[in-house]
Parts: C-alpha cells; sequence; structure tokens
C-alpha cells in the first residue's frame, strides 16, 4: 500500500502551516499576553462544542457516502440542506442563551460565536467532501493557505489595535477562503436528493455524530472546564502548550485521513479483512514524529515554552503530559479511522461514549482538585482508556498485525538522539557556547530530527523500504 506520499503531501502541508501559526502566536503571546489568548481560546471552545450540535455527525456522513463513488450529487446537496438547517436552529439557541455565554467569556462576543460557527460549519463540510473524493492531497495543501491568511489577517488586526476582536474576525476569515478554494477546486455537482439520500446520510450520522463530540472533548473539554477554575492567564498558557504538543499530531492525522478511503473502499468491495494491512502500515507510522516529540518535549519543554515570553514557562510539566495525550491518540485514531471505514460506526459510538465520559467526569475531578495539570492529565488518563477499549473491539473484527519491532526501532532512535539533546544540554550549561535560547532550541530540534531520521534509517529495513517506495521515481 502506497499511502506514504498522501501522508507527507497532508504532513509537509500542515507542517508548514503550523510554523505559519507559531510564529503568529509567539507575536500575539508576546503582543497581548497570556490573559487575551485565554478568553481567544474560549470563544473557540465554545463554537467547538455548539458546533457539535450544527454538524450531528452530517460532515461525517457525506465523507463516507462521497467515498463509496456513487450518487455523489445527491449525497452532497442532502449534506448542503441538512447543514443549512441545522445552523439555523443552533444559531436560535445561541441568541437564546446569550447572555449566559458573555457572562461565561468575560465580554459581549456571542456575534462572533455565530460567525465562527457558520465558517466552522462550512470548512467541515468541504473538508469531508474532499476526503470523500479522496483528495485528501488537496485537503493538505490548503492547510498552509488557511494558516497564512488566517495569520496575516490576525496579524494586521491586532497591529491595527482591534486586539481580541482581530484574532476572532482573522480566524474567521482563514477558514472562510479556503472554503471557497476547496468548493472551487472539487466542484461538487449539485442535484436532488430524494429521502432516501437524507436517510442514509442520518443513518451514518446517528452514529458518527458522537466522534464529532469525541473530537471536541479531547480538543476543548479541558479548556472549557478551566473557564470555570482558573484565570485566563493559565488558560493561555495551556492553549500555548495544547497547540504546540498537537502539533506532532500531523503527521499522524495525515495517515488516518489517508488510510479512511482505501479501507471504505477495501472493505466494501473485498470485505473487512482485505484492509487489514492497511492499518498494520497505519500503526507502524502513527507514532513516527510523536516519539522523538515525546523524549524531546521532556528536554526541552520549558525553553520551548520561554520562546513566547517568560509567564508560559510555568507550563513546562503541561506540556509533557500533553504530549503524552497526543501520543496515546496517535494510535487511538487510526483504529477509530478503522472502525469508520469499515462502516462500524456503532462500534465507534460506544468507544466515543466512554471515552467523553470519563474525560468530562475526569476534567471536572481532576481540575477541582489539581489545577490546570489536572485537566491535561484527565485527557491522558481518558485517552489510554479509550486506546485500550478500541484495540480489544477492534481484534474481535478483523485480525492484523502490530508491528512491535517497528515502533521499538522508532523509540530506539529517539532514545539516541534524546541522549544527543541532552549531552548538548549539559554543554551549554557548562560553557554557555550560545547563551541565545531560541537559538539552542532551533538547533536541538533541527540536528536532533536529523539524528532521529538517520538513527531509524539505519536501524529499521521497513522503514528503508517505505521511504524508497514513496520517492518520487527520478530520485
Amino acid at each position: 500500500m502506497r499511502i506514504g506520499q498522501t501522508s507527507v503531501v497532508f504532513f509537509v502541508s500542515k507542517v508548514v502551516g503550523s510554523i505559519v501559526g507559531f510564529v503568529a502566536t509567539i507575536y500575539f503571546a508576546r503582543y497581548l499576553g497570556a490573559s487575551v489568548l485565554g478568553r481567544y481560546s474560549l470563544v473557540l471552545a465554545v463554537v467547538a462544542w455548539v458546533g457539535i450540535l450544527g454538524t450531528g455527525g452530517i460532515t461525517g456522513a457525506v465523507g463516507k457516502r462521497l467515498s463509496e463513488g456513487e450518487q455523489r450529487a445527491e449525497y452532497f446537496t442532502a449534506g448542503l440542506l441538512s447543514i443549512a438547517g441545522t445552523f439555523l436552529v443552533v444559531t436560535t439557541l445561541v441568541y437564546a442563551f446569550g447572555g449566559q455565554l458573555n457572562a461565561y467569556l468575560g465580554e459581549p462576543l456571542v456575534h462572533f460565536v455565530v460567525l465562527l460557527l457558520l465558517v466552522r460549519l462550512l470548512d467541515s463540510l468541504v473538508t469531508n467532501t474532499l476526503q470523500g473524493f479522496d483528495l485528501v492531497h488537496v485537503m493538505g495543501m490548503l492547510i498552509p493557505v488557511r494558516m497564512l491568511i488566517r495569520s496575516l489577517s490576525q496579524v494586521g488586526l491586532v497591529f491595527l489595535t482591534f486586539g481580541l476582536v482581530g484574532l476572532l474576525i482573522g480566524n474567521a476569515v482563514g477558514f472562510l477562503s479556503v472554503s471557497v478554494i476547496g468548493l472551487w477546486y472539487v466542484a461538487p455537482s449539485i442535484a436532488r436528493p430524494s429521502k432516501h439520500h437524507f436517510e442514509s446520510l442520518f443513518s451514518y450520522a446517528k452514529f458518527s455524530w458522537l466522534g464529532g463530540v469525541e473530537n471536541r472533548v479531547f480538543g476543548w473539554a479541558d479548556i472549557a472546564v478551566l473557564g470555570l477554575f482558573v484565570s485566563p492567564d493559565l488558560i493561555g498558557v495551556y492553549s500555548v502548550c495544547w497547540t504546540i504538543s498537537t502539533f506532532f499530531l500531523s503527521f499522524s492525522d495525515a495517515v488516518s485521513n489517508a488510510i479512511f478511503p482505501q479501507i471504505s473502499n477495501l472493505s466494501a468491495t473485498e470485505g473487512d479483512q482485505a484492509a487489514a494491512p492497511i492499518f498494520t502500515d497505519a500503526l507502524r507510522y502513527a507514532g513516527l514524529i510523536l516519539l522523538p516529540g515525546m523524549v524531546g518535549g521532556l528536554l526541552l519543554s520549558r525553553r520551548i515554552l520561554r520562546i513566547y515570553g517568560q509567564e508560559f514557562q510555568v507550563g513546562g510539566t503541561v506540556l509533557v503530559t500533553l504530549l503524552l495525550a497526543v501520543l496515546l491518540r496517535s494510535y487511538y485514531r487510526q483504529m477509530i479511522t478503522a472502525f469508520n471505514g469499515l462502516d462500524r460506526v456503532d462500534v465507534t459510538f460506544r468507544i466515543n461514549a466512554v471515552f467523553i465520559t470519563s474525560n468530562v467526569v475526569l476534567n471536572v475531578g481532576l481540575v477541582y482538585w489539581f489545577g490546570w495539570l489536572g485537566a491535561a492529565a484527565a485527557t491522558a488518563l481518558s485517552t489510554g482508556f479509550a486506546m485500550i477499549l478500541a484495540y480489544y473491539y477492534l481484534t474481535r473484527l478483523i485480525s492484523f498485525d502490530v508491528p512491535y519491532v517497528d515502533i521499538s526501532k522508532q523509540l530506539l532512535a529517539a532514545t539516541i538522539m534524546g541522549g544527543y539533546v541532552f549531552g548538548l544540554l549539559q554543554l551549554e550549561r557548562t560553557y554557555a557556547l550560545l547563551q541565545h535560547n531560541f537559538a539552542l532550541v532551533l538547533l536541538l530540534v533541527a540536528s536532533g530530527a536529523g539524528l532521529y531520521f538517520v538513527s531509524l534509517f539505519g536501524l529499521s529495513p521497513s522503514f528503508r523500504t517505505t521511504v524508497s517506495d514513496n520517492l518520487p521515481k527520478f530520485v
């Protein structure tokens, strides 16, 4: 299976987008401070939660039905009409509870919640449409475009002293722009859907909607709960830690996006077991970036956060805990993608229900007792438990090999990298060679990543084969 090329395109695109986002976030952190970033994160958390009602699993169902290759115009139109209807209902509810929302956010921002909800729903529909047409590489290439447009808009508006409002408007501009580009590229046809098309979408969505809840819980439950217990300053620091940690999910997300249409197609045409080798490959490379990222985070967390400003250094332990959470998430996500591709969203529903319940309960309890570190711990614990449960259910559906040898070699290469980084840190502490935090972090990250991949290339024949198979022919 050659998922490598599609995954690399998607991953490189996310890396480029993340770099743009990191630079912009550093500017916002230094210019606006942690408190404004905290309020911005709270607004995005609210949008994420109300967006659950807005999508209702419909956009994911559109992607699934489109990937099956039949009556695409009818399914797309049915999805578009369904999303428009739910947006109107949710907007009415948002305004009905506008007073409470504004009180929670600390400022009158309910209009921005509605604006961001609209562009996020459109983005979700376009993203799933691209995935359904097996255009994951196009979806990936739109990521840096969105980040660039969003960041430039936000930087410009913040420079013009719009502050928090500038961050929110710039966010909306970024999502709206790439949605328009994505729709232009895929050019989906419009056709009158029948009752059957709506029923087919909702038959899938009634189980898959909880997957949308699960994504929101993983990304925003901790911040939403923190909004009840801690100051906006700590929420701002936490959101920066979250942004850094989720960057390492980029390659894992690229793999899961690449395998979904292939698993869906194979299971529909050749049976579920035919998709097992694809899933094994996904597990083989789910932690390719995250394992060295975890080791690097253990050694450099405070130095990385210092780049954003002195007040952000307090998040060192939170960052390491969140890195553990996203490492577990990387493997868990491949399993959930396999269930969805196999059209077993009923199983996904049960697993997501367990994850959501445990995450919310642990977040409330651990944040109450241990503060913001409890939020990170709750995310890691609930993700680990859900991963174990997903593995148990998947082994009952298909027989697959877990590539323990390949994963252990990745861990060994990451350990070699960690020894190198630790040694250079000791030299810096002893002789003060650079005396510049950003330069030192950049040197250690770049050279450490290079050493990791060189080590893995030497240790793992399967990695060498994968690299060779997915290089352009002229190389």
